[in-house]
């Protein structure tokens, strides 16, 4: 795969798991360089529509190299799903994909500080146009802070060690390339997964820190549920274990029924239903899809679909 290209993983797949009708209306919540964007316009028909978001100025200026006028993008967070659909005047969806984490475009950008493989300013921000850099969080987070990020974010069991020869390396100047930052956690990261580098941990944590990309993924769930139409369909890609477990928890406590007191006076007409019904079971690429792309090895694909009537 060439450096600036994007093979979207299990393509074929979530798309297939859409159900996309000819006219409906989707939402791709992470264009990125427009893989499945591309893919679902393919088989809408004329009326059909893909709304788009992304929060990479860059993936919008880019636009995936798509000149077709059912294709909307809007430059936002997928926090915001609910505005951005507010403002085209849409209220329902007939389905929603959540393809998430960092693109290739963006680790192979060295300009954009998400890989540790050139060196380049510590940025890691998804939107360049605002918050701060992932410098700039190094130089005013305390000791404790940064150990909490670390540990929760990077699963990382250094990180008492890490965050320790971070505050001290400070001490003698700003920490602001990710050279400076992986050469600071190699130095006390004696021990690591076989093939990978010792700073790969960090580099996820401060990348998922800085971004707020589990606080995103929390707050757009709810709103996919609402925003979808009755037998719409949510896709969710994730590629790390938090990401995947907050994205299980939400569909299946969406997914079973509530739980009520016992000998409630109810019939069974009355007993509020789930907001959803899972599609199939948990999906991975296969063998021959991360030979192509084996950053697509640690993907996780999970379905859900819209249910009508009595719901709680």
């Amino acid at each position: 795969m060439s450096p600036g290209s994007h093979a979207p993983v299990l393509l074929e797949a979530a798309i297939d798991s859409l159900n996309v009708r000819v006219d409906g209306v989707y939402v791709d919540c992470t264009f990125g360089r427009g893989g499945h964007s591309r893919e679902i316009l393919r088989r809408l028909g004329v009326n059909g529509r893909v709304i788009a978001l992304d929060r990479d100025p860059a993936a919008i200026v880019a636009r995936g190299g798509i000149d077709d006028e059912r294709l909307q993008l809007a430059h936002s967070r997928f926090s915001l799903l609910q505005d951005v659909l507010r403002d085209r005047g849409t209220a329902q969806v007939d389905g929603i994909l959540l393809d998430l984490g960092v693109s290739s475009p963006q680790l192979d950008d060295a300009t954009r500080g998400f890989s540790f493989r050139n060196d380049a300013p510590l940025d890691m921000r998804m939107d360049t146009s605002r918050g701060p850099t992932a410098a700039q969080w190094l130089a005013q987070a305390d000791e404790g802070e940064l150990r909490e990020v670390i540990r929760n974010y990077g699963e990382e069991r250094f990180a008492k060690q890490i965050a320790a020869a971070l505050v001290a390396a400070r001490s003698r100047g700003p920490v602001a390339t990710t050279r400076q930052l992986a050469g600071i956690v190699a130095q006390v990261v004696h021990t690591h997964e076989h093939g990978q580098n010792p700073a790969t941990r960090t580099f996820q944590a401060l990348r998922i820190h800085v971004n707020q990309e589990l606080e995103e993924l929390t707050r757009v769930l709810p709103q996919c549920v609402d925003a979808l139409a009755p037998r719409g369909r949510l896709v969710a890609i994730s590629f790390h274990s938090l990401e995947d477990r907050i994205v299980k928890r939400f569909l299946r406590e969406h997914s079973q029924p509530a739980q009520l007191p016992k000998r409630l006076p109810l019939r069974a007409v009355e007993l509020p239903q789930p907001k959803l019904g899972l599609i199939g079971k948990l999906r991975r690429p296969v063998p021959r899809e991360v030979e192509v792309n084996p950053r697509a090895r640690s993907a996780r694909m999970r379905v859900a679909e819209r249910l009508g009537g009595n719901e709680f």
